[in-house]
């Protein structure tokens, strides 16, 4: 029995303010075999990869390539053979050196078996990202971004393309992500949110020394203690002082959440930034603060992330200071979250403290902290008064 089946975008799938399909890793007329990719969809934060839910023959592609498509979409329609099975079509192999083992070659996508031969790569060393351990086509393209095959010949980052040059200059094209970006802080910045900064100082003696003494502990059991997660542990104490910073401005009301789902803002170099999401850290102590984080920014980098991990965010700190910076002002509203925090570098400076009625100079580890707000849902007082929070809970850490 031979029947037609609708491949749709699931309703679940989208999490950013557009997606677009990207790249057909199949054309009409092929086959694919059960849960075998054939459409990458990205939007501003993820790519998303929608599989076959049986065996069959592609029919007809609906939305074709750089067009946008909506949760629910019909992308394709796709002839199933009961019972059927669905060889991989066949595709020209390199000669030399062998593109992997027999079981990965059968298990390629057409689009990837034609990277693979095109650039003559040596897959049997990867450790493919999808669905069952399959290699994506993303893993292809980082392998030929940034790794050294066989031949011995290393190529540029498939990402960055010099489409023309003049004397003294480069035109590199804007991918996706980054125009998504732009458009995304234009509209918060300029259309949706009326932003507001202060900054306060905070002294993290407390904090170095309970890192020190705790560290190596938790490097131990595999988790990093980073920085960051003491920030996100005070970012928790801030909000049970003033839970309005955690919430989402309707016309007609203020949704406050009871949970905390805190965005991590993770640089991704030239790529771009990413904001995956930390979920309940409200019941999180600060060694299941750690790992989690550990695990989220470490599949942010390796382009290992799912939709769920970037959506719901209702709450994000951008610790722009890893990259150098003492302040920056302001930090774009993550929408439609109503408040960011921004973490600078830390850096030793000279601090007045009065001890037994003396004024004394002490040199402390600071940074400053800076709270970027909705005005529509925070005020000044809740604003000094989350920030006060946060560095008290920093500055007295036990």
């Amino acid at each position: 029995m031979t029947g037609i089946i609708e491949i749709r975008f699931p309703e679940d799938q989208q999490e950013g303010t557009e997606a677009t399909v990207t790249r057909w890793i199949v054309a009409e007329g092929d086959r694919v075999a059960a849960h075998d990719p054939v459409v990458e969809i990205e939007t501003d934060k993820v790519v998303v990869e929608i599989a076959a839910p049986e065996a069959g023959r592609i029919a007809e592609i609906r939305i074709g390539q750089d067009e946008a498509a909506s949760p629910g979409d019909v992308l394709c329609t796709l002839y199933t053979d009961d019972g059927a099975a669905v060889e991989p079509a066949p595709v020209a192999q390199p000669q030399s050196p062998a593109s992997g083992t027999g079981t990965q070659r059968e298990h390629l996508s057409p689009a990837v078996r034609q990277r693979v031969a095109e650039h003559h790569l040596d897959i049997s060393g990867i450790t493919g990202s999808g669905w069952d351990g399959r290699i994506t086509l993303q893993d292809v393209e980082t392998l030929i971004g940034g790794q050294q095959t066989k031949t011995g010949v290393k190529t540029a980052p498939a990402t960055v393309k010099a489409t023309s040059q003049t004397e003294g200059s480069d035109i590199i094209p804007h991918d996706r992500m980054r125009r998504r970006i732009a458009d995304n802080m234009v509209a918060s910045l300029m259309h949706t949110a009326p932003h507001v900064t202060a900054v306060f100082e905070a002294d993290l003696s407390a904090v170095m020394r309970h890192r020190a003494a705790n560290k190596e502990t938790f490097a131990t059991a595999g988790t990093p203690l980073t920085l960051t997660v003491y920030f996100v542990a005070a970012a928790i104490a801030a909000i049970k002082k003033v839970p309005q910073v955690n919430s989402r401005w309707f016309d007609a009301h203020l949704e406050i959440f009871h949970h905390v789902n805190m965005g991590i803002g993770t640089a991704l170099g030239d790529q771009g930034l990413i904001v995956p999401v930390l979920r309940q850290v409200q019941n999180m102590d600060l060694k299941a603060i750690a790992a989690g984080l550990a695990d989220l920014t470490g599949r942010a980098r390796d382009n290992k992330l799912k939709p769920e991990d970037v959506r719901d965010g209702t709450f994000t700190i951008s610790n722009h200071g890893v990259s150098g910076s003492l302040l920056a002002t302001p930090i774009i509203i993550n929408q439609p979250q109503s408040a960011i925090l921004g973490v600078g570098k830390i850096e030793k400076r000279i601090r007045i403290l009065e001890i037994d009625g003396e004024d004394v100079i002490s040199v402390r580890p600071m940074c400053y902290v800076s709270l970027t707000i909705d005005h529509r849902v925070l005020d000044g007082f809740q604003t000094n008064a989350f920030l006060t929070e946060l560095v008290s809970t920093l500055e007295h850490w036990t």
